[in-house]
């Protein structure tokens, strides 16, 4: 019996603990959430955005956008880098802008006529409309909303990576800042990277930094193209123009972003001595 009334009083001790846990609990919160209406996209579009701890309405700070940057994407371990090099390096307090996805191969890609990639793509082509959301909707809603800086970050890998190409090819003044991880510049028969040369010429030559890698262990063809797009960004002739390259050892598609991530805002934020 005293057996059986230890048990009992075990079983209430534990219960009551794990009740008073539960009343004590609250929401983790690292953003918050807005959703924008875009007449460009003709759609609602939803913000995953990150304040730093320390956040004054009063202070200006930089942004960073990151495409694929739902909550189930790139967003929260893309914050998680940031929090990590603001603390133990030399980035300053930062807002993070992910971009939530409707759809990435619509968004993301410019028009092809070839036929095979509009069988797999069939609602491709429409990257100029987006980045037109970019420049007309998006970055004066941030802009609006807080207190920014004139440092902006585009991050972007694979078909992101295509993307955040050809904002720097054809609208380079939109960032001061690219993180091009990847880059599917095979879209379209690689057309867009025949005629990088053209169209990088007729860009400003303005304070940019921009950071390309790709992994050892993807396509070759992926290696090849993001060493070509590189080159032909360090033959620009653009003195404000500050290009680094990374082909990275052991990473695949899969498996890249993240640590090339890190080695890019290493590049920019060093360790605090």
């Amino acid at each position: 019996m005293k057996q059986v009334i230890a048990v009992l009083f075990l079983v209430f001790t534990v219960s009551f603990s794990f009740s008073q846990t539960e009343v004590k609990s609250k929401p983790l919160t690292i953003g918050e959430v807005k959703t924008i209406h875009s007449k460009v996209l003709n759609e609602n579009r939803t913000l995953n955005v990150y304040l730093p701890s320390t956040y004054d309405a009063a202070k200006a700070y930089p942004v960073i956008y990151v495409l694929d940057g739902s909550i189930n994407e790139d967003f929260i371990h893309v914050v998680g880098l940031v929090q990590f090099f603001n603390l133990q390096f030399k980035m300053p307090d930062v807002i993070v802008v992910g971009i939530a996805n409707v759809d990435r191969k619509r968004d993301f890609t410019f028009h092809t006529n070839l036929k095979s990639l509009k069988k797999n793509y069939p609602t491709t082509g429409h990257s100029k409309s987006f980045i037109t959301f970019l420049e007309t909707e998006l970055q004066p809603y941030i802009e609006k909303t807080y207190k920014t800086t004139n440092e902006k970050y585009l991050i972007g890998q694979s078909l992101g990576g295509l993307l955040a190409t050809e904002v720097l090819l054809k609208k380079q003044s939109l960032f001061t800042h690219y993180l091009i991880v990847s880059p599917s510049l095979w879209w379209d028969d690689e057309s867009m990277l025949n005629e990088a040369n053209m169209l990088f010429s007729h860009q400003p030559d303005v304070e940019t930094y921009v950071y390309v890698s790709v992994g050892k262990e993807e396509d070759p063809i992926m290696q090849r193209e993001a060493s070509a797009i590189t080159e032909v960004l360090k033959s620009s002739g653009k003195e404000h123009l500050t290009v680094d390259y990374l082909l990275m050892d052991n990473e695949n598609h899969a498996t890249i972003l993240h640590r090339s991530l890190y080695e890019g805002l290493l590049r920019l934020f060093p360790y605090k001595d």
